[in-house]
């Protein structure tokens, strides 16, 4: 595996400098933030490290050589939009970006994209599967087009009152990815997998390792931490950032052991980016740098 940082994170900082950072601390890889310029819709999000829009092959030399010099590899670009938002204008901007994304993705010999499903919070399950079925083939048929894979996070995007009902994203469980495969069998569609989001949902985040195995094209090591008190006054109704907060990894309440350990049973050897958005380290700028060495530090017990 390769050890690497999503640098959303990262966002104050130009690209030569997260990649600077990323490079002195010694990870091996970046997911980089590709979000159109303007105001971020929510945190971590409207980070622009890498500019698709007005990407040319003398930016995409520059952009390699950079890294390279650097030592770190580029394992995807990261859009997480909601391509299937209610609001058709929003909509249809998510995924234009995203497909300019895909484009940028095989310019830059990179191959992978990171990103969300999306969903209508107005609609049912059975509903937004197949607003599903009417959204993604075109967009999927950009990806194969370019040869480029499209990781889909597990994130439910459902944290607080602005999401609520139903969150944000759709691919939130091993029954709906079945159901998605199902509709799309592409060898261009599959998973970055983030164990922490099943913690909070209390769902088994070992066992889908094994089944989806040949989907899993991308890993997010990110912690969630359940207080179990704040859990017993709200219940598992409330909303989710009542009773839960992300974490560093080590911080919180996946067991870092058993997931890698499944990992290097089904032999992934593929990229393993860090996800940094605990809000104790996010005073200023030195806790930020000491929240991603801490992270590096506690997952090189199992990823080297």
């Amino acid at each position: 595996m390769k050890l690497g940082l999503v640098s959303a994170i990262l966002g104050d900082e130009t690209f030569e400098h997260m990649i600077d950072i990323i490079g002195e601390m010694g990870f091996s890889c970046v997911e980089a933030a590709c979000w159109p310029s303007g105001k971020a819709e929510r945190r971590y999000a409207g980070v622009t490290h890498i500019d698709v829009w007005n990407l040319d092959e003398k930016k995409k030399e520059y952009i390699l050589r950079y890294c390279e010099e650097r030592g770190v590899k580029l394992s995807a670009l990261a859009f997480y939009p909601n391509t299937m938002d209610s609001d058709f204008e929003r909509k249809a901007a998510n995924i234009e970006h995203l497909k300019k994304v895909i484009q940028a993705s095989r310019l830059l010999e990179v191959g992978m994209v990171t990103t969300f499903i999306g969903r209508d919070q107005t609609k049912t399950v059975e509903e937004n599967l197949e607003l599903f079925a009417e959204t993604w083939g075109d967009i999927l048929a950009c990806a194969e087009e370019n040869k480029v894979k499209i990781a889909i996070e597990n994130c439910p995007m459902l944290f607080g009152r602005e999401q609520w009902p139903g969150g944000q994203n759709l691919a939130v469980s091993p029954d709906i990815w079945r159901r998605m495969f199902e509709i799309f069998p592409s060898e261009y569609f599959g998973l970055n997998y983030d164990p922490s989001h099943f913690v909070w949902q209390q769902m088994d985040y070992i066992k889908p390792v094994y089944e989806f195995r040949d989907k899993i094209f991308h890993v997010h090591f990110k912690d969630i931490k359940v207080y179990q008190s704040k859990l017993d006054d709200v219940g598992t109704l409330a909303y989710p950032l009542e009773y839960m907060a992300p974490k560093l990894p080590g911080l919180g309440d996946v067991k870092w052991d058993r997931f890698v350990s499944a990992l290097t049973d089904i032999g992934y050897d593929g990229y393993a980016c860090i996800e940094v958005e605990d809000r104790s380290f996010e005073g200023n700028t030195e806790d930020v740098r000491r929240s991603l060495m801490l992270s590096k530090k506690y997952m090189e017990q199992f990823v080297i």
